[in-house]
């Protein structure tokens, strides 16, 4: 069977990779792809992005799945399309994926369905939001509307952070038109999770957990990013929050969307904060896969994905059980210079160690050019995330780190604790 996978980062690198794992297999279109997918011989990149254009492409190449790793053509009606023309793909419709591509949109939802959330409001006007700010105190969230690539959000700890950060959306127009409402809502303490499941309109099927590293610098300081690293699996998720997790916010948020008239299909992430009375509350909902959590939970993965993936799109994941590696899988982002605000493009990357049972390299902003054309070259904020597995948190760390460590390129930064979570537990 022919597969495409829709994206260039490291997500649907890690996809890409694990579906080439199958059997069944013949060919991973990735579409447009980047550098690393460009070098491995089981995957082809396909220079299209135009959602038509890959549809008749999928027609052409009588491609039997699709499967969707961002959000930009989930929220341009990818999926709509698709099956339109009587093409397979996993992922939400562009009603569904407004869970994502609205966080007004995604507020209103979990209050009306009574999904724990942080209380929050939304505004257009400046003058109302620096008020609402002036009212409420930091520290506060300020969210933009709109998908705006991972870094729509501020965590400001002080009020003049805060109004800088309304005055940046709404006033500077930061972030064009995903910024042009803001939701503002309350600071939630505790210890965030990466929960995602799969969905095939009815059944629901739990990935394994994660944890995303958001701040750019080591003892979560700096500025927020797309996410520096991630780890699997996150040993705060016990399994009675597990099971609670289903009951309080996945369980109802598939009910409640097919209450509304949405049937939910694809990739479901809950990005949780945990309080230190363990209970959980929804920080935010994407209608894909994370990035970088897709890294370590593919190099967990023992089960064959396209299998997966299949009873996904013919409504029957009541009859997958998945199976994974009893290893602990740490992922850490690679980044460019100036990232997040300004990443430097152009540096040519060296020696990326070869895969190993121990360590796998996925690509995200990377592309082949150079002198020679065949040099890998940086092309985006972050670069590459390396995945280490050990039997431990300290020994996956290890691992990921060596591999780290024989990786170079012109202002390259990355965090050095990625995992410090899970060795506290």
């Amino acid at each position: 069977m022919k597969i495409l996978v829709v994206g260039s980062g490291g997500r649907e690198h890690a996809l890409a990779w694990k579906l080439a794992q199958s059997e069944r297999v013949q060919m991973v279109y990735v579409a447009p792809g980047n550098g690393g997918t460009a070098h491995d011989a089981r995957l082809v990149n396909v220079n299209i992005t135009d959602l038509h254009a890959l549809a008749d492409f999928v027609e052409q190449e009588h491609i039997g799945l699709t499967v969707v790793g961002p959000e930009t053509p989930l929220a341009g009606g990818i999926v709509n399309l698709f099956r339109s023309r009587g093409l397979k793909i996993f992922g939400p419709t562009k009603e569904a994926a407004q869970l994502e591509s609205s966080k007004d949109f995604a507020k209103a939802f979990m209050q009306r369905h009574g999904i724990p959330t942080a209380k929050y409001q939304t505004f257009s006007d400046v003058a109302q939001a620096h008020a609402y700010i002036d009212a409420n105190g930091a520290p506060i969230v300020i969210k933009a509307d709109g998908l705006a690539a991972g870094k729509g959000v501020v965590v400001a700890l002080s009020l003049e952070e805060a109004h800088r950060a309304v005055d940046d959306m709404l006033a500077d127009n930061r972030f064009g038109d995903a910024g042009a409402r803001i939701v503002i809502e309350e600071f939630l303490a505790g210890e965030e999770a990466s929960f995602i499941v799969m969905c095939d309109g009815k059944n629901v099927l739990p990935l394994a957990t994660s944890q995303d590293h958001k701040r750019l610098k080591d003892h979560d300081q700096g500025p927020n990013t797309g996410g520096m690293g991630a780890y699997s699996p996150a040993p705060i998720v016990t399994p009675a929050m597990h099971a609670r997790v289903m009951r309080e916010i996945i369980n109802p948020t598939i009910a409640g969307m097919a209450r509304d008239g949405i049937v939910f299909t694809g990739f479901l992430y809950a990005g949780l904060m945990i309080d230190a009375d363990g209970n959980p509350r929804t920080l935010e909902f994407n209608c894909r896969m994370g990035d970088p959590e897709t890294q370590p939970i593919m190099a967990r993965l023992k089960t064959d994905l396209l299998s997966v993936m299949e009873h996904a799109v013919n409504g029957t994941l009541n009859q997958v059980e998945l199976q994974w590696d009893r290893r602990t899988a740490v992922g850490v982002v690679l980044a460019a210079a100036g990232y997040p605000d300004a990443p430097v493009k152009g540096a040519v990357i060296s020696a990326i160690p070869a895969e190993t049972p121990e360590a796998v390299t996925f690509h995200a902003g990377t592309a082949l050019g150079g002198e020679t054309g065949n040099q890998l070259v940086v092309t985006g904020g972050r670069v590459l995330c390396t995945v280490g597995l050990g039997d431990s948190v300290k020994l996956a760390q290890r691992q990921a780190y060596d591999v780290v460590d024989q990786i170079s390129f012109d202002g390259m930064q990355c965090r050095r604790d990625i995992g410090w979570r899970g060795l506290k537990h």
